[in-house]
């Protein structure tokens, strides 16, 4: 075998093993985030949303913050947020990204996925006794 195969060979093992590293460690990490929010309930909205104003309306109307413990997550000026909200719809929900919008709720304690703002309402309203 000539030396500039064995080089090629050589540099396409590596690329590879570089490759897998990095979706091996991509993966943990993404358990590791959806462990930590296992018994989390997010609301993921996005500033400027109309369906979302809804449910902020419903949240201050009825002081809802203050009753029930839950994050709220802003995805379109959050990455973070926004690859979140990704992970979890896709991961917990089996929900596709291009079926994906906010308002989204995951109610990681009943591991239950909301989309659109009536469903997050009443969720609320069920919690709240309203």
């Amino acid at each position: 075998m000539k030396k500039s195969t064995t080089i090629t060979i050589l540099i396409v093992v590596i690329i590879i093993i570089i490759i897998g590293a990095f979706f091996y460690f991509k993966m943990q990490n993404d358990k590791k985030l959806l462990a930590s929010i296992q018994d989390k309930t997010i609301f993921f909205y996005g500033d400027g949303c109309p369906h979302c104003a809804n449910v902020e309306k419903f949240f201050q109307d009825n002081n809802v913050e203050s009753k029930i413990q839950f994050e709220k997550m802003e995805v379109f000026n959050n990455r973070s947020n926004s690859s979140l909200m990704d992970l979890v719809a896709a991961k917990k929900c089996n929900i596709s990204s291009g079926e994906l919008g906010v308002p989204f709720l995951w109610d990681g304690p009943d591991s239950k996925c909301l989309l659109g703002d009536q469903d997050i309402i009443n969720f609320f309203k069920q919690k709240l006794g309203i």
